[in-house]
Protein backbone atom coordinates (compact mmCIF):
# COMPACT_ATOMS: atom_id res chain seq x y z
CA UNK A 1 0.00 0.00 0.00
CA UNK A 2 2.81 2.33 0.79
CA UNK A 3 4.73 2.01 -2.72
CA UNK A 4 1.26 2.08 -4.13
CA UNK A 5 0.80 5.98 -2.64
CA UNK A 6 4.89 6.09 -3.16
CA UNK A 7 4.37 5.70 -6.95
CA UNK A 8 1.49 7.75 -7.33
CA UNK A 9 2.90 10.93 -5.75
CA UNK A 10 6.12 10.55 -7.90
CA UNK A 11 3.87 9.70 -10.54
CA UNK A 12 1.91 13.24 -10.26
CA UNK A 13 5.18 14.95 -9.17
CA UNK A 14 6.42 14.06 -12.60
CA UNK A 15 3.04 14.98 -14.37
CA UNK A 16 3.57 18.45 -13.11
CA UNK A 17 7.41 18.72 -13.63
CA UNK A 18 6.35 17.61 -17.58
CA UNK A 19 3.19 20.42 -17.17
CA UNK A 20 5.69 23.42 -15.89
CA UNK A 21 7.96 22.52 -18.35
CA UNK A 22 5.54 22.51 -20.83
CA UNK A 23 4.67 26.20 -19.82
CA UNK A 24 7.98 27.12 -20.69
CA UNK A 25 8.80 25.50 -23.85
CA UNK A 26 5.84 27.25 -24.92
CA UNK A 27 7.07 30.49 -23.93
CA UNK A 28 7.67 32.93 -26.92
CA UNK A 29 11.30 34.29 -26.91
CA UNK A 30 11.99 37.63 -25.63
CA UNK A 31 15.13 38.82 -27.33
CA UNK A 32 14.76 40.66 -30.76
CA UNK A 33 18.19 41.95 -32.46
CA UNK A 34 17.22 44.81 -35.23
CA UNK A 35 19.85 44.94 -37.96
CA UNK A 36 19.46 47.87 -40.48
CA UNK A 37 20.01 48.54 -44.36
CA UNK A 38 21.96 50.43 -46.49
CA UNK A 39 22.23 53.92 -46.61
CA UNK A 40 20.34 54.00 -43.55
CA UNK A 41 21.24 53.21 -39.72
CA UNK A 42 19.66 52.00 -36.68
CA UNK A 43 17.62 54.82 -35.61
CA UNK A 44 14.90 54.26 -37.72
CA UNK A 45 13.61 51.63 -35.97
CA UNK A 46 12.57 53.41 -32.91
CA UNK A 47 9.17 52.78 -33.90
CA UNK A 48 9.39 48.84 -34.25
CA UNK A 49 11.79 48.82 -30.89
CA UNK A 50 9.56 51.46 -28.72
CA UNK A 51 6.63 48.90 -29.55
CA UNK A 52 8.39 45.82 -28.73
CA UNK A 53 9.90 46.94 -25.52
CA UNK A 54 6.39 47.98 -24.30
CA UNK A 55 5.63 44.21 -24.81
CA UNK A 56 8.08 42.96 -22.82
CA UNK A 57 10.73 42.34 -25.39
CA UNK A 58 14.22 43.03 -25.21
CA UNK A 59 15.68 44.74 -28.32
CA UNK A 60 19.12 45.43 -29.49
CA UNK A 61 19.75 47.79 -32.52
CA UNK A 62 22.93 46.58 -33.95
CA UNK A 63 24.87 49.83 -35.25
CA UNK A 64 26.98 48.06 -37.98
CA UNK A 65 29.78 49.84 -40.00
CA UNK A 66 28.71 48.53 -43.40
CA UNK A 67 32.16 48.42 -44.33
CA UNK A 68 32.12 44.51 -45.60
CA UNK A 69 29.95 42.17 -45.06
CA UNK A 70 32.21 40.18 -42.48
CA UNK A 71 32.42 43.81 -39.98
CA UNK A 72 28.74 43.62 -40.00
CA UNK A 73 28.13 40.24 -39.48
CA UNK A 74 30.72 40.45 -36.45
CA UNK A 75 28.87 43.22 -35.45
CA UNK A 76 25.41 41.38 -35.16
CA UNK A 77 26.96 38.39 -33.87
CA UNK A 78 28.21 40.43 -30.68
CA UNK A 79 24.75 41.99 -30.18
CA UNK A 80 23.33 38.24 -30.33
CA UNK A 81 25.92 36.98 -27.82
CA UNK A 82 25.07 39.77 -25.96
CA UNK A 83 21.60 39.28 -25.79
CA UNK A 84 21.37 36.65 -23.17
CA UNK A 85 19.42 33.96 -24.48
CA UNK A 86 17.00 32.84 -27.52
CA UNK A 87 17.04 35.65 -30.46
CA UNK A 88 14.83 36.53 -32.86
CA UNK A 89 16.88 38.12 -35.69
CA UNK A 90 15.43 41.09 -37.76
CA UNK A 91 16.75 42.43 -41.07
CA UNK A 92 15.78 45.32 -43.66
CA UNK A 93 17.30 45.61 -46.77
CA UNK A 94 20.88 44.97 -46.94
CA UNK A 95 20.28 43.82 -43.76
CA UNK A 96 18.86 40.64 -44.97
CA UNK A 97 22.09 39.63 -46.16
CA UNK A 98 23.51 40.28 -42.70
CA UNK A 99 20.97 37.96 -41.17
CA UNK A 100 21.02 35.61 -43.42
CA UNK A 101 24.87 34.80 -42.61
CA UNK A 102 24.50 36.03 -38.73
CA UNK A 103 21.52 33.73 -38.51
CA UNK A 104 23.83 30.62 -38.43
CA UNK A 105 24.39 31.10 -34.70
CA UNK A 106 22.79 28.83 -32.65
CA UNK A 107 20.98 31.43 -30.47
CA UNK A 108 19.23 32.46 -33.70
CA UNK A 109 15.46 30.77 -33.29
CA UNK A 110 13.90 32.74 -36.00
CA UNK A 111 14.47 35.49 -38.96
CA UNK A 112 12.17 38.05 -39.78
CA UNK A 113 13.13 39.93 -43.19
CA UNK A 114 11.60 43.25 -43.65
CA UNK A 115 11.70 44.31 -47.46
CA UNK A 116 15.18 42.35 -47.24
CA UNK A 117 17.60 40.52 -49.01
CA UNK A 118 17.68 36.69 -48.53
CA UNK A 119 19.90 35.17 -50.61
CA UNK A 120 20.99 31.94 -50.60
CA UNK A 121 24.06 30.36 -50.10
CA UNK A 122 27.34 31.36 -52.43
CA UNK A 123 24.52 33.38 -54.99
CA UNK A 124 25.70 36.40 -56.43
CA UNK A 125 21.74 38.11 -54.98
CA UNK A 126 22.65 40.86 -57.62
CA UNK A 127 22.43 39.04 -60.55
CA UNK A 128 19.35 37.17 -59.43
CA UNK A 129 18.11 40.55 -58.42
CA UNK A 130 18.38 42.20 -62.16
CA UNK A 131 15.60 39.72 -63.21
CA UNK A 132 13.12 41.79 -61.08
CA UNK A 133 14.53 45.58 -62.00
CA UNK A 134 13.53 47.91 -59.06
CA UNK A 135 11.26 51.15 -60.29
CA UNK A 136 14.59 53.38 -59.15
CA UNK A 137 18.19 52.94 -58.87
CA UNK A 138 19.78 56.62 -58.21
CA UNK A 139 23.06 55.33 -56.54
CA UNK A 140 26.31 57.65 -55.98
CA UNK A 141 29.41 56.14 -55.91
CA UNK A 142 32.29 57.81 -54.37
CA UNK A 143 36.16 57.62 -55.64
CA UNK A 144 36.60 55.10 -52.77
CA UNK A 145 34.19 52.54 -53.34
CA UNK A 146 30.86 53.74 -51.20
CA UNK A 147 27.59 54.16 -52.07
CA UNK A 148 25.02 56.42 -51.28
CA UNK A 149 21.53 57.20 -52.80
CA UNK A 150 21.21 60.47 -54.37
CA UNK A 151 19.45 63.70 -51.87
CA UNK A 152 17.59 64.90 -54.00
CA UNK A 153 15.17 61.47 -55.41
CA UNK A 154 16.08 59.68 -51.55
CA UNK A 155 12.40 60.89 -50.99
CA UNK A 156 11.03 59.38 -53.54
CA UNK A 157 13.27 55.96 -54.03
CA UNK A 158 13.71 55.20 -50.55
CA UNK A 159 10.86 56.83 -48.51
CA UNK A 160 8.05 57.97 -50.22
CA UNK A 161 5.40 57.28 -47.45
CA UNK A 162 7.45 59.52 -44.48
CA UNK A 163 6.40 63.17 -44.14
CA UNK A 164 9.07 65.35 -46.53
CA UNK A 165 11.03 66.56 -43.61
CA UNK A 166 11.99 63.02 -42.27
CA UNK A 167 12.89 61.71 -45.74
CA UNK A 168 15.18 65.17 -45.70
CA UNK A 169 16.79 64.09 -42.51
CA UNK A 170 17.40 60.39 -43.34
CA UNK A 171 18.69 61.75 -46.94
CA UNK A 172 21.07 63.86 -45.07
CA UNK A 173 22.25 61.51 -42.64
CA UNK A 174 22.90 58.42 -44.91
CA UNK A 175 25.04 55.63 -43.74
CA UNK A 176 27.73 54.70 -46.70
CA UNK A 177 28.03 51.42 -47.78
CA UNK A 178 31.09 49.37 -49.06
CA UNK A 179 30.24 48.24 -52.81
CA UNK A 180 32.33 44.87 -51.91
CA UNK A 181 29.96 44.86 -48.62
CA UNK A 182 26.64 44.57 -51.02
CA UNK A 183 28.39 42.57 -53.64
CA UNK A 184 29.60 39.78 -50.96
CA UNK A 185 28.08 36.42 -50.74
CA UNK A 186 26.94 34.50 -47.87
CA UNK A 187 28.57 30.97 -47.49
CA UNK A 188 25.57 29.36 -45.38
CA UNK A 189 21.67 30.91 -45.55
CA UNK A 190 20.12 30.70 -42.36
CA UNK A 191 16.92 30.55 -43.81
CA UNK A 192 17.23 26.75 -45.07
CA UNK A 193 17.68 25.67 -41.60
CA UNK A 194 15.08 27.70 -39.14
CA UNK A 195 11.77 29.37 -39.92
CA UNK A 196 11.66 32.79 -41.18
CA UNK A 197 8.69 35.84 -41.56
CA UNK A 198 8.63 38.34 -44.40
CA UNK A 199 6.93 41.39 -44.74
CA UNK A 200 6.75 42.93 -48.02
CA UNK A 201 6.65 46.29 -49.02
CA UNK A 202 3.64 46.82 -51.89
CA UNK A 203 5.26 50.03 -53.12
CA UNK A 204 9.38 49.66 -52.63
CA UNK A 205 11.12 51.65 -54.90
CA UNK A 206 14.70 49.86 -54.13
CA UNK A 207 13.71 46.33 -53.78
CA UNK A 208 11.27 45.07 -56.62
CA UNK A 209 7.97 44.04 -54.53
CA UNK A 210 7.86 41.04 -56.53
CA UNK A 211 11.70 40.03 -55.71
CA UNK A 212 10.68 40.36 -52.05
CA UNK A 213 7.83 37.80 -52.89
CA UNK A 214 10.82 35.48 -54.73
CA UNK A 215 12.72 35.38 -52.43
CA UNK A 216 10.22 34.72 -49.76
CA UNK A 217 8.32 32.11 -51.27
CA UNK A 218 11.90 30.35 -51.96
CA UNK A 219 12.63 30.74 -47.88
CA UNK A 220 9.47 29.31 -47.23
CA UNK A 221 8.81 32.12 -44.96
CA UNK A 222 5.44 33.08 -43.49
CA UNK A 223 4.64 36.31 -45.53
CA UNK A 224 2.30 39.08 -45.10
CA UNK A 225 2.04 42.39 -47.62
CA UNK A 226 2.30 45.91 -45.65
CA UNK A 227 1.69 48.82 -48.23
CA UNK A 228 4.37 51.07 -47.83
CA UNK A 229 7.89 52.05 -49.15
CA UNK A 230 11.41 50.34 -49.11
CA UNK A 231 11.38 52.51 -44.99
CA UNK A 232 8.20 50.18 -44.18
CA UNK A 233 9.55 49.46 -41.06
CA UNK A 234 9.56 53.29 -40.02
CA UNK A 235 6.50 54.19 -41.66
CA UNK A 236 4.40 51.01 -40.63
CA UNK A 237 6.23 50.17 -37.07
CA UNK A 238 3.26 48.48 -35.53
CA UNK A 239 2.38 46.22 -38.50
CA UNK A 240 6.49 45.29 -38.70
CA UNK A 241 6.61 44.95 -34.55
CA UNK A 242 3.40 42.38 -35.16
CA UNK A 243 4.94 40.53 -37.91
CA UNK A 244 8.44 39.89 -35.48
CA UNK A 245 6.45 39.38 -32.10
CA UNK A 246 4.53 36.34 -34.22
CA UNK A 247 7.52 34.93 -34.96
CA UNK A 248 8.78 35.12 -31.43
CA UNK A 249 5.84 33.32 -30.62
CA UNK A 250 6.17 31.33 -33.48
CA UNK A 251 9.60 29.80 -33.19
CA UNK A 252 8.56 29.06 -29.26
CA UNK A 253 5.91 26.70 -30.26
CA UNK A 254 8.50 24.66 -32.40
Amino acid sequence: MILKRLLSILAAVGSCTLAVAQVQAAEPVKNVVLVHGAYADGSGWRGVAEILQRDGYKVTVVQEPETSLSDDVAATTRAISQAGGPVVLVGHSYGGIVITQAGSDPQVKGLVYVAALAPDANEKIGETRSKFPPATNNVVKSADGFLTLNPATFHDDFAADLPEADAAFMAISQVPINEKAIAATVTEAAWRSKPSWYAVATEDHKINPDFERFMAKRAGSTTVEIKGSHAVYVSQPQAVAELIEKAAAGVAQD
